[in-house]
């Protein structure tokens, strides 16, 4: 395995490499950045519907907890074999598909009439989004060194607390145009953020370059400068032989650092989709309005948003992946254990859920960049894929144990204590595979 460290000595910083790196970083990342944001929006929007929409067409917290749940059901299922087919039918043409198919689906919700057609949906809806996120991943090691990855995966991702920090107060503005085109508040805000999603799959096969090789945009010299370096470290990666994942598609599934990998994934992901969810009705539980509602619920986000920046560059600067990933892990797993001794107190909860929000986004950068360190090569786009698979698990069973512990004892707080869990044993198992690396 690579060390998390990046034994290398630090070197000087060329001006091709840097007019390179530069001209790369601005034609892929707000691309990339608004396809997430938006993607992310129609993932979570569910979560301010239900304000509305779980009275109208008669869904319980179970049943809400089961369907958000179900999203990452096929999420995983559909995962895999979408981030192969993109190697075959190239990302420019697949991210594009993935994009409309999402739109489609996520503004179809509008017209769901109970839980049966909110379960489809939302299972439709999982298998049209899936393989985006590590797809996108994949194609970034495919253009960015590795000296640079935590800060530009960080700068990819912050896209997702920015969608909830502007998406929170847009969604909750969104449900006030109710009766508008004889539709309901939460049937409108569905099909208005579901329009860019589709828009921008139309034009990426035309925004998009498949390969450094491939893109018209960048000069003689630097494709050969980037190709050199890509193909220096993919070949570095190759010659390892100690147990990092390779061969068989099989073998790479079951290596053990990909396993290891999706279960601490797990503890930062299943945290994270699990309050993108239901946040905003923990909040309103405190018997604030929609829009109070809306406000409240960014701010976690927003501080999220700039400090992931900071935390993603710091790894890179310090070249230290392990401690950047694991103190973050171990702050949400802390923070949502103590909501359960503070759920009477709106500010002091508000101020738990941005320590665990900032936590689950912070984590990011660092970790995929570790991820992507453990699998070099050819092994990267399944093994990625399936980290996020397996790591969305928790997606699903943590929203549908949420949901339902929320009906059976009235309380979120106690709902949260299995998701302190999950985190707390992904931190465990960081810890563990590098102890024994």
């Amino acid at each position: 395995m690579h060390s998390t460290t990046l034994d290398k000595p630090v070197q000087a910083v060329s001006d091709l490499e840097r007019q390179t790196m530069r001209k790369v970083a601005w034609r892929l990342l707000p691309i990339l950045m608004i396809g997430y944001f938006i993607a992310f929006i129609d993932r979570v929007n569910v979560g301010f519907a239900a304000l509305q929409m779980n009275h109208a067409i008669g869904l319980n917290a179970a049943a809400f907890g089961l369907g958000g749940g179900l999203f990452y059901l096929t999420y995983v299922l559909v995962e895999i074999p979408s981030n192969l087919a993109m190697q075959k039918v190239g990302a420019r043409l697949w991210i594009a598909r993935i994009m409309i198919s999402w739109g489609l689906v996520s503004g179809a919700t509008a017209f769901i009439t109970g839980p049966s057609s909110f379960y489809t949906m939302r299972i439709l809806l999982g298998a049209a989004e899936a393989g985006f996120f590590p797809g996108v991943i994949f194609y970034l090691t495919q253009w960015f060194p590795v000296a640079y990855r935590a800060r530009i995966i960080a700068v990819f991702m912050v896209a997702v607390p920015l969608s909830s920090f502007i998406g929170s107060p847009l969604s909750a503005a969104l449900l006030q145009l109710d009766g508008l085109f004889g539709l309901q508040g939460w049937q409108l805000m569905f099909i208005i953020e579901a329009v860019p999603a589709v828009l921008l799959g139309l034009m990426t096969p035309w925004l998009l370059s498949n390969r450094p090789q491939d893109a018209k945009w960048l000069g003689a010299e630097e494709k050969a400068w980037l190709t050199r370096r890509l193909d220096t470290e993919s070949a570095a990666g190759g010659k390892a032989s100690d147990g990092q994942p390779r061969g068989r598609l099989r073998d790479i599934l079951l290596n053990r650092y990909v396993l290891a990998a999706a279960l601490v994934y797990a503890g930062a992901s299943g945290a994270s989709q699990c309050l993108s969810l239901w946040q905003p009705q923990i909040i309103k539980a405190f018997g604030l309005s929609t829009l109070q509602t809306g406000m409240l619920n960014s701010i976690p986000f927003g501080i999220a948003a700039i400090l992931m920046l900071w935390w993603g560059k710091h790894s890179d600067r310090t070249r230290e992946r392990v401690w950047h990933s694991g103190v973050p892990l171990a702050a949400v797993a802390l923070s949502l254990t103590l909501v359960a001794f503070t759920h009477s107190s709106l500010a002091l909860t508000v101020a738990l859920l941005v320590l665990a929000v900032t936590g689950t986004y912070i984590f990011k950068g660092p970790f995929w960049a570790l991820a992507s360190e453990w699998m070099p090569g050819a092994a990267a786009a399944a093994g990625l894929a399936q980290v996020n698979a397996v790591g969305n698990l928790a997606g699903f069973v943590g929203s549908a144990m949420l949901g339902a512990i929320k009906e059976a004892t009235g309380s979120f707080a106690l709902a949260l204590l299995p998701i302190a869990l999950i985190s707390a044993l992904g931190c465990l198992v960081l810890w563990r595979i590098e102890r024994k690396r």
